[in-house]
């Protein structure tokens, strides 16, 4: 994806990390139409259907969410509730129970706080 990460900014009022998770038009597969895109972690107990992804004018899905700092959670998209993909700029990967790699994002304090 070349550099693009996934984008973390800080919301004083709340002390929480605001992430915008996004697939890109050129991430999704080219052998299916897109139905829905759900982003799935341990941020909404890997429901299924509890974060769906809205497509822009560009053709990415995104979504924003505000995460507690400094955690790290694991994700997933799942694409038509049957294709599972990764995000290439997550910041880290997990081997998961079913196989298959895990996205990481790594949510940090803001501005040097600590736990």
């Amino acid at each position: 994806r070349g550099g693009i990460v996934l984008k973390k900014e800080y919301i004083k009022s709340k002390n929480k990390i605001r992430v915008t998770f996004e697939l890109a038009k050129n991430e999704l597969p080219e052998d299916q139409a897109i139905e829905h895109i759900y982003l799935v972690g341990d941020f909404n107990e890997w429901e299924q259907t509890a974060t769906p992804l809205k497509r822009n004018k560009q053709g990415a899905y995104r979504v924003a969410l505000e995460l507690e700092p400094g955690r790290a959670y694991e994700f997933r998209y799942v694409i038509n509730g049957r294709h599972w993909c990764n995000d290439w700029a997550a910041d880290a990967y997990a081997p998961s129970a079913y196989g298959a790699d895990n996205c990481v994002v790594e949510v940090p304090y803001a501005n040097g706080q600590s736990a």
